[in-house]
This record gives C-alpha cells, sequence and structure tokens, in this order.
C-alpha cells in the first residue's frame, strides 16, 4: 500500500500538471477512499500548496521558472515569432513575465526608438543588452519565476499607457477564462491589459483546459490570441460569437 507522503506527492504532482484534480478521479487513480483523498487534500491546503474547490483542489503556486523555459520551447518559439510580426519600431510595449514573452524580446533586441516596459527580471536582463530604451516594474519579486507583483508594482504601473502588450497566462478552463494561481499577478494583468491600445495573449497548447484559482479575464479581452491550440469548430463558432481573435501559429 502506498504511504500517505508518497501519496500526497502524487496528488500534488497531478495538480501542478494539470491545474486541478476532482476528488473521485484521484480516489480511483490511487485506489483510496474520497475520505482519504479529502484528508490528503486537506494536508496539502494546510501547506499552502494546494487551493480547496467544489469537489476537489486547485494549484496554489506558479511553475518555476527554470521548468517552464524549457516546456514547450519549440511552440513558444514560434508563438513569439508571430507575435513579433505585430511589433514595430516608435512604440511603447509591455512584455508580461513569461518564457513566451522572453522569447519574444529575443525579436526585438536590435529595434531603435522603442521603450519596452516588463515586470520580468530575465527578460529585463535579456534587454538590458539591447537597443531598446528599458523600464523595469519594481515591487515584490515572486522568486519561483523572476516576476515583479503585489501593490508596488500595481501602483508604479497604472500610469503606464502602451501602444501594445503581451501577455501570458498559467490557465485557460474549458470557458475560456484566462487563470492564474497567484492574485496579485490577476489583478496586474488585468490592469495592464486595460492600458494597452492592443494587447495580445501569448499561450501554447499545454495552458488550455486547466484551472485556476483567480480570474483574470476572457480571451475575447485581447486584441488577439496568439497560440498553437487547435480549437473544435464548435469552439471557434463560440470564440467568434464572443468578439474572440484567435491568430494560429
Amino acid at each position: 500500500m502506498m504511504l500517505m507522503a508518497e501519496r500526497q506527492l502524487k496528488i500534488l504532482g497531478m495538480i501542478q500538471d494539470n491545474g486541478s484534480v476532482q476528488v473521485e478521479e484521484l480516489a480511483k487513480k490511487l485506489d483510496v477512499s474520497h475520505m482519504t483523498i479529502r484528508r490528503d487534500l486537506e494536508k496539502l491546503q494546510k501547506d499552502g500548496l494546494i487551493e480547496r474547490c467544489h469537489g476537489g483542489a486547485v494549484n496554489k503556486t506558479e511553475v518555476n521558472y527554470a521548468v517552464k523555459s524549457v516546456s514547450n520551447h519549440t511552440q513558444k518559439e514560434k508563438i513569439a515569432l508571430k507575435a513579433a510580426e505585430f511589433i514595430r519600431g516608435g512604440t511603447t510595449i509591455f512584455l508580461d513575465a513569461g518564457t513566451t514573452t522572453y522569447e519574444i524580446a529575443k525579436h526585438i533586441m536590435e529595434y531603435e526608438n522603442m521603450t519596452v516596459v516588463t515586470n520580468d527580471l530575465e527578460v529585463a536582463l535579456l534587454l538590458k543588452s539591447s537597443r531598446v530604451e528599458l523600464f523595469i516594474c519594481g515591487g515584490y519579486i515572486q522568486k519561483s519565476t523572476g516576476s515583479a507583483v503585489g501593490y508596488y508594482a500595481t501602483q508604479m504601473m497604472e500610469n503606464f499607457r502602451f501602444d501594445m502588450g503581451f501577455f501570458g497566462a498559467a490557465a485557460i478552463n474549458e470557458e475560456f477564462h484566462v487563470l492564474t494561481p497567484t492574485i496579485d499577478k490577476a489583478f496586474l494583468k488585468r490592469q495592464l491589459a486595460h492600458q494597452c491600445q492592443q494587447s495580445f495573449l501569448v499561450v501554447d497548447d499545454s495552458k488550455f483546459n486547466r484551472q485556476g484559482m483567480n480570474f483574470i479575464n476572457k480571451l475575447s479581452d485581447y486584441t488577439g490570441v496568439i497560440t498553437d491550440h487547435e480549437f473544435k469548430e464548435t469552439e471557434k463558432t463560440l470564440l467568434r460569437k464572443e468578439g474572440a481573435r484567435i491568430i494560429t501559429v
């Protein structure tokens, strides 16, 4: 029989892989009772690793930057290349924290007369050696992802206005809601999307059909969604009705 600690590690891994889990699903896969799973989830929540939700649990912590950087790297490069087609010199752009936006940053290194604002330490370090004018957002640094979040970051950024912005996401659920495990990130991302004349969500296929604790916005709230995800015909029809523009790579 599996030890409790081993079982809880498996549960945590499943939540990190899928964004969320259901009690019934876990009970079947791990061959234990629903009550045992609920006790495991209560322990993981007490440890601050997950957040309980109706019938299951969702991820509460961000995936480490090093893990993100190697995950679906080829898809991220393709998405970044497509995103770069929309960027012109002489503009002011915001690059959200994330490994896909890091790939976008690689394409603008030689631009002149361009201003870039970011809340990502890795993006800022990359662009430090570029020709662009660079601003970095201050505030609390989430060490696992290398991004600035929280009250001071939100306060600093509220007076900026951008020609365009490129945003990442941790999860997009079946209703096409954009979600994140971190409440501070949700506020900042939602605010900054409204401060861009054009806003683009840049997300690879792995981010779809996942759950997160905090709602940011919807796909239709962006100028365009650049992705390699393949939508069903029924989903395409629904997204068109909602006004979402999907840009497929």
